[in-house]
């Protein structure tokens, strides 16, 4: 299979593949707490997985795509009270996503799906998308793997209907890419009450409120039920979503 890994492959491989209008995928998440169970980088490893598992779908397909290295911090001031979080200012995420999607498009590329993996980012990432296609000139789109996939994941999941935080969902996708990465010893406590994501138009008024004053295991529902088998097939169909979306 042709490589789909931005920095594994040459500036020439890759101008070969901007010649051919290839898109560009772009995972973001974000380096914080996810309970007493799970690493902090989960919500970078996923995204940074429903990109490859989507870019192996199109390359299988005869579709040209390169996956760009992902950006690992993002707005988490949420959940700095737990500890181990990294955070951006909103000014800061803006100018990073300014700066390295301008790369993208010098390097030749003219498509850019942004595949997102972290609930903080979203209300963000959905009007900086807006502001840096008008600025750069070019479709900048953007999506959270987890959003792309919700039907399919509510009929996945057996305790709650769409992803939380460290939860039954996340749990179970860690376990499928990096069980050694999972302590399972601590499942038991992996458990939280249930939250909206913060695009839930449910929500009249925002109130913003750190995580602790949430949930004092820093879970968001409930990974007592995660399995691999799960993750994989979140994981894949997720993938499905995002690769179908851009072969149309």
């Amino acid at each position: 299979m042709p490589e789909i890994l931005w920095n594994r492959m040459t500036a020439r491989a890759l101008k070969e593949l901007a010649a051919q209008d290839a898109p560009v995928l772009l995972p973001v998440g974000s380096t914080e707490q996810h309970g007493p169970h799970l690493p902090t980088g989960v919500d970078d490893f996923l995204s940074a997985e429903a990109c490859r598992r989507a870019a192996r779908i199109l390359v299988a397909q005869g579709r040209p795509v390169a996956v760009a290295p992902s950006l690992w911090c993002g707005l988490a001031d949420h959940h700095v009270e737990f500890g181990g979080t990294f955070t951006l200012t909103l000014a800061t995420y803006h100018a990073l996503l300014r700066d390295v999607c301008r790369s993208i498009l010098l390097a030749g590329f003219g498509k850019i799906l942004i595949v997102n993996g972290h609930g903080g980012n979203i209300t963000a990432l959905n009007a900086i998308s807006g502001e840096l296609s008008r600025e750069l000139s070019a479709p900048i789109a953007v999506t959270s793997y987890f959003m792309a996939g919700q039907a399919r994941i509510a009929e996945i999941l057996e305790d709650q209907d769409t992803l939380m935080h460290a939860c039954e969902g996340e749990t179970s996708m860690a376990m499928a890419i990096a069980p050694d990465l999972v302590d399972q010893g601590r499942l038991a406590e992996a458990v939280g009450p249930e939250i909206a994501l913060q695009s839930d138009p449910s929500e009249a008024i925002h109130v913003p409120r750190p995580f602790h004053a949430v949930t004092s295991s820093g879970v968001a529902g409930d990974a007592r039920r995660a399995s691999a088998e799960k993750g994989e097939a979140i994981l894949d169909a997720c993938a499905e979503a995002i690769a179908e979306w851009l072969m149309k």
